[in-house]
């Protein structure tokens, strides 16, 4: 037995311990465990944070989040709802009535119903109902807005069937797709910003330096006005909501523009945002969704109501919209093309890797801004690596998400969104080919689904002069490039070869080489040892670099991206105040004007003592 002073072995501490556990009622030592948790927190945490997230837990126990009930037709409520037959051409206009856009399942070519295709005029008059809607919404309290987007919270989580069917059939995504991509990211946005969002708009306090000692300085964020968000087609509700949930918690309105390949379902998702607002006493006005074609999207970029845009869709687009934008000075945030890439290194496990890159490169059918487009594979392992992942991607079972039209609804890969994608991924693949990488499985427009379905591919030799290697794919396609010699900088010289910079992750058995590793990469995003994985964590900003545009959302980042930075100074006693030294008061006196100010400079400036000194006494002379 040991006695004080002496070492305890590691086993006898053990033992110690466990015969301590045995004497300890299990619900005490639960209490204390749990006593001594909170105790550590309290005197951890800030105690700002502290009796702010205290009254955060007193406003949810105290407060009833009211219920919305949103309509539905057949079609939004049940997979078999849709009733037609396919059609042979898909026509985004209607030919017999340009007011009108049509809507189409990409999985089945059955027409879904019709949208606006809205005019300029329509634009402007939904941009002045949302500016005169704001003018209310800016005088909320942080409490009102958090409980809208409660409501919209409890509206998701009990209708997650509802709301991916509706993705399913408008995107063509399996239902797990649509609930990671739409349902898990919403959630967690809307978590994230009513526990965080009030704090990091607060008022923040600044230095003021020793000149202006006497004087308080603080920046405040004021809600910027309406804010319009252009959304592309490939998550149709998460991108519907994503902007709106951020924006109405800083005291915005939001006018979103979807896709004219994803507008049927912007009906549905616009009714759960106005019912959230109507059942809590404020104006729908304040949220409003923009269908249409170029028309809508001009007359959205180029009004002088809007106050931001934030766009997200292809490189060209986004150069369109910033020239537009320019029109009147607005700013705007540019979520761009990816070319993202995935590493794995020489010493990784491949079985755990593999998942990972089979939801990198097919999840949502590769139409991910942040998807996998380039597995940059070690030379040691690249052989194995392609005879253990080619059978899994031979394997994935494509065709309609829903149980319709004759389909069970039981698939890994859905449809493609957009017609026109199927030809650039068609030609991307060929040229590939052409140019002497080998095609394992895929590389074609699937000869036996009636739909707009390109089969799961799988090429390796990518080199840099493959168009392939350098243009964004957006489908299901897995592009293996090999790093060779397992040489850490070839590999950090081909992720750089690229004109984007969006996200990238890197896999190793080394964190702290990947960590060393993925720090040299050209991109707004890293994860090591994951995929994805930072958007799931809505206190980071995202965004890129490079072609993948520039400014950011999400994080506090994002969301004070949506105010009015405005920076106050006061004075801290009304006693104290500024004063025009007489010297430098018009006229200024031409004697003592200049070295009063200069002895100001060598006052606080000056880190020598003897040249501060010297400061002191020109201001007494010229003073």
């Amino acid at each position: 037995m040991s006695t004080a002073g002496e070492c305890v072995a590691p086993g006898s501490s053990i033992a110690l311990v466990a015969s301590v556990l045995e004497r300890v009622d299990p619900s005490v030592f639960v209490i204390t465990s749990f006593l001594a948790v909170v105790i550590l927190t309290i005197m951890m945490v800030d105690k700002y944070h502290l009796l702010y997230h205290g009254k955060l837990w007193f406003e949810y126990l105290t407060t009833s989040v009211p219920t919305i009930e949103v309509p539905m037709t057949d079609a939004e409520a049940h997979d078999d709802g849709v009733k037609g037959e396919p059609v042979k051409t898909m026509q985004l206009v209607d030919p017999n009535d340009q007011t009108k856009i049509n809507c189409y399942d990409p999985s089945t070519k059955q027409l879904l119903g019709q949208a606006k295709n809205m005019s300029a005029k329509e634009v402007e008059e939904i941009l002045l109902k949302a500016k005169k809607a704001q003018e209310e919404w800016k005088q909320t309290t942080f409490a009102q807005r958090r409980m809208v987007l409660r409501t919209i919270q409890k509206y998701v989580v009990n209708h997650v069937q509802d709301i991916c069917r509706v993705s399913a059939r408008e995107s063509g995504k399996p239902k797990v797709d649509a609930v990671m991509g739409e349902i898990l990211t919403t959630c967690e946005k809307i978590r994230t910003v009513c526990e965080w969002g009030e704090l990091w708009l607060r008022p923040e306090q600044r230095p003021t330096g020793p000149m202006m000692m006497h004087k308080s300085a603080w920046v405040e964020y004021v809600p910027l006005g309406v804010i319009v968000a252009i959304a592309p087609w490939n998550y149709p509700f998460h991108n519907a909501i994503n902007h709106v949930i951020s924006g109405l918690m800083a005291g915005n309105a939001v006018v979103g523009k979807v896709s004219e390949h994803a507008s049927w379902s912007a009906d549905y998702f616009g009714r759960i945002l106005h019912q959230a607002l109507k059942v809590n006493g404020h104006n729908p006005d304040l949220v409003a969704t923009v269908t249409g074609m170029a028309e809508a999207g001009v007359a959205l970029c180029t009004s002088p109501l809007v106050d931001k845009i934030i766009f997200t869709g292809s490189t060209p687009i986004g150069r369109k919209v910033m020239e537009s934008a320019a029109k009147n000075l607005t700013p705007l945030v540019l979520e761009l093309g990816g070319k993202d890439v995935m590493v794995l290194r020489h010493d990784v496990k491949l079985s755990n890797v593999l998942p990972f890159v089979m939801r990198g490169c097919y999840q949502n059918s590769g139409q991910n801004c942040v998807g996998v487009e380039r597995v940059l594979v070690y030379e040691s392992i690249y052989d194995e690596f392609l005879k253990q992942i080619v059978p899994k991607a031979k394997a994935l079972r494509q065709g309609n998400p829903l149980a319709s039209c004759g389909a069970d609804g039981k698939v890994d890969c859905g449809s493609m969104i957009m017609p026109a994608q199927l030809q650039i991924v068609q030609a991307l693949v060929d040229d590939a080919v052409k140019k002497g990488a080998t095609l394992h499985c895929g590389g074609k427009i699937n000869p036996g689904l009636n739909g707009q379905f390109f089969e799961p591919t799988v090429l390796s030799g990518i080199t840099p002069e493959m168009n392939i290697f350098n243009q964004e794919v957006f489908g299901p396609v897995m592009t293996v490039v090999k790093v060779p010699n397992d040489d850490d900088q070839e590999c950090i010289r081909l992720v750089n070869q690229s004109a984007f910079g969006l996200g990238s992750s890197i896999f190793t058995a080394d964190d702290a080489a990947g960590l060393k590793i993925g720090q040299q990469f050209r991109t707004g995003m890293l994860t090591v040892n994951d995929f994805g994985s930072n958007y799931l964590i809505q206190s980071l900003p995202f965004g890129g670099v490079k072609e993948s545009g520039f400014g950011r959302f999400a994080g506090i980042e994002g969301l004070r991206a949506l105010c009015l930075e405005r920076a106050i100074v006061v004075d801290k006693v009304s006693l104290v105040r500024t004063a025009i030294p007489t010297p430098i008061d018009y006229p200024i006196d031409m004697n003592k004007g200049f070295p009063f100010t200069e002895s100001l400079v060598q006052l606080f400036y000056n880190e020598n003592l003897f040249g501060k000194v010297k400061g002191i006494f020109g201001l007494i002379k010229n003073g």
